[in-house]
């Protein structure tokens, strides 16, 4: 009787040891947030990539998923989670790869708080963008010489210190000298954007914009595609959340007609520790 229970004890044992990831000398595997929309899930893989913890197949670019990881030592599992809630999900996961708009929304500071993060990359400057037509509109213009003036620069310097960097070259003084203001005053503006730091943003235009008697109305969306899909429909004027990879992606994949005005700012992404405290488990 005692060899019967003490083998079936054995086999209990042998069943938790198979089935506990973390028992009997397992270890769980490492788990990575990315987001799930394709150009930006493409970016958080070009991170790893660049600091050696993955590699992919070659010629991917911008394009990859995570079908593309070649090589991955580690044994990372990926979780796809929709860029927005990555921050809801950090400390559900190892590390997670986070917009910088995001982890800022979320009180998360990119400069002090990343463990790996993007330089400067222009190709994913934040862009204004209006639907196809739009463009020399005497609104968006105005608007556009709003966001690209000295003003937003100087207050992007300011209020991020390096977790959002302004790419305006010749910034202007906030208007355009080929708009005629006074035909504009009383009207009223509508851009989509996320509340950080694009709303914050806005804010500084509002002001440029309230002085020649136009309204800018902010509008606030928490994800990537109604924002696009308000300005495609003409229910909002502009937008102002994205960079071009996801917007060319955007465009192909539901037959939008959204273009771009002005680039405006980069939001590096970073790599944020979630159960991690530092990179010692991706060494």
């Amino acid at each position: 009787m005692k060899k019967t229970l003490s083998l079936i004890l054995a086999i209990v044992l042998a069943l938790g040891c198979l089935l506990s990831l973390s028992g009997c000398g397992k270890t769980e595997k490492l788990t990575i947030g990315v987001p799930n929309d394709t150009t930006n899930e493409a970016r958080a893989l070009l991170l790893l990539e660049a600091n050696g913890i993955i590699k992919l197949k070659e010629g991917v670019g911008i394009t990859a998923t995570i079908m593309d990881i070649a090589e991955n030592p580690k044994n990372i599992e990926f979780k796809e989670v929709e860029a927005a809630q990555l921050p809801n999900v950090l400390q559900d996961v190892d590390y997670a790869i986070i917009n910088a708009n995001y982890a800022i929304d979320a009180g998360i500071d990119p400069v002090t708080k990343s463990l790996l993060i993007e330089g400067s990359a222009s190709a994913y400057g934040n862009i204004l963008c209006v639907k196809e037509g739009n463009e020399e509109e005497p609104w968006a213009l105005a608007l556009k010489a709003a966001i690209q003036s000295q003003q937003v620069a100087d207050f992007i310097e300011k209020t991020y210190a390096g977790a959002v960097l302004g790419i305006v070259e010749n910034p202007t003084d906030g208007y355009d000298p080929n708009v005629d203001y006074a035909a504009l005053a009383g009207t009223t503006i509508s851009v989509a954007a996320t509340p950080a730091p694009h709303a914050e943003v806005l804010a500084v235009c509002k002001e440029i914009l309230a002085a020649k008697d136009i309204t800018l109305e902010i509008i606030e969306f928490t994800d990537y595609v109604q924002p696009n899909n308000v300005v495609e429909s003409g229910e909002v004027n502009a937008n102002y959340f994205q960079h071009i990879p996801y917007l060319d992606d955007f465009n192909a994949q539901n037959g939008t007609h959204i273009v771009s005005i002005a680039a405006v700012h980069v939001e590096p992404m970073g790599l944020y520790g979630g159960k991690q405290a530092n990179l010692d488990a991706l060494k």
